[in-house]
């Protein structure tokens, strides 16, 4: 299989230069508005989006506590404009710079402060996730397939959190905006290692990772997994990405909750105790690599555990390297390196996919011009 030629920042992909362009930007306003930051933070997070439309990589002072890492990480790129280097590189040094702008690794009052947290906590204070919650009384009622079914949807979709927890998910819009969909196989995959280990590698904070908590006491009540590793992010990340804080807060809304909701909360909290859910952080999830970068210790917990279920864009674009593929190249040759049984669950919002059937790839390209990343398509893909 030949080696495809990465995503960059450039009019090849209008997504990763808009990202770089206007999101980036739009996002230190956003901050800056939250806060209330002091003029250092205010000059570094405005030189830092300046930076990113127009100016070349700077690396970490030499003074941050992982500049030695960041150094040997980017040492081919620093100097270089923005435009030039791989989108996934670039992307997630972006977001080690914003933390150091606002101080979240120095000592002072910054020091460990989430600079996304308002963004997360008015998503889980919101109707949304109370409606979804809410939901939970009425899904549960469904036979034991149509039940899970929901739930893998209501995961999947995450951040589309007015589609989950659906009575009808697996037979409405949900299910046939799936452009690849081997949901099948993983339920096929999940019973034929019941008893097992299973890896969730996550990927939002808020609705997403109350449906994720809800997926996951679904497969240890059923007996589908004997215990689950939750893989979060060590530190803030992607703005809306997870941490053990924000699993802790979305634990809290369902115990807070009442019903079935409250059931799954008071579940999980025991399963916790119990050695049944464990919540990792490892350091690598915040690195800017690919999977085939992963640690040992990592590559042998995922080659042990029944299936590794992968969440999001993200740890899509790290599972198949965020590279321009031909979209019909096959899911399982792409992944071959990824140790151990994976399924990945994906809203697509980014270039980078592989896996499709032609026709179906022709129907994309006929329908829309953007369904790369609109976030209007996702997909469930296996390989066992």
């Amino acid at each position: 299989m030949t080696q495809q030629a990465p995503v960059i920042i450039s009019e090849a992909s209008s997504f990763a230069s808009d990202v770089f362009a206007k999101r980036h930007p739009a996002l230190v306003e956003r901050l800056v508005a939250a806060w209330p930051f002091g003029p250092e933070q205010h000059r570094a997070l405005s030189a830092l989006a300046e930076e990113g439309v127009h100016g070349v990589i700077r690396p970490l002072p030499d003074t941050a506590a992982d500049a030695g890492l960041w150094h040997e990480w980017g040492s081919e790129f620093y100097g270089r404009p923005w435009a030039e280097v791989p989108f996934l590189w670039a992307e997630s040094f972006f977001y080690r710079r914003l933390l150091e702008a606002t101080g979240y690794f120095e000592p002072g009052p910054w020091r460990g402060v989430d600079p996304f947290a308002p963004f997360k906590q008015t998503e889980l204070a919101g109707e949304v996730v109370s409606a979804e919650i809410a939901a939970l009384d009425d899904v549960v009622e469904l036979v034991d397939d149509e039940l899970g079914q929901a739930l893998l949807l209501s995961s999947l979709w995450g951040n589309r959190a007015d589609l989950s927890f659906q009575i009808t998910a697996g037979r409405g819009t949900e299910a046939s905006s799936l452009v690849a969909d081997d949901s099948a196989r993983l339920w096929e995959l999940l019973q034929s290692e019941a008893g097992g280990t299973v890896a969730l590698i996550a990927d939002n904070a808020g609705s997403e990772m109350v449906a994720d908590l809800v997926l996951i006491d679904h497969l240890l009540t059923r007996g589908l997994a004997r215990e689950v590793t939750l893989h979060v992010k060590p530190s803030p990340y992607y703005v809306s990405d997870a941490t053990l804080a924000d699993v802790a807060d979305c634990l809290r809304a369902l115990l807070l909750s009442k019903g079935e909701a409250q059931a799954v909360g008071e579940r999980l909290r025991e399963a916790a105790a119990l050695g049944r859910l464990r919540v990792e952080a490892d350091s690598f999830f915040c690195a800017p690599f690919d999977f085939t970068a992963m640690p040992e210790a990592l590559r042998q917990e995922f080659t042990s555990v029944a299936v590794t279920i992968l969440k999001g864009d993200l740890n899509y674009r790290r599972l198949v390297g965020d590279r321009w593929w031909e979209p019909t190249t096959s899911f399982a040759e792409v992944t071959e390196r990824f140790p151990g049984r994976v399924a990945a669950l994906r809203t697509l919002k980014s270039d980078v996919i592989v896996g499709l059937e032609t026709g179906t790839l022709a129907g994309l390209n006929s329908t829309s011009a953007h369904w790369r990343t609109s976030g209007a398509h996702a997909l469930v893909q296996v390989r066992a």
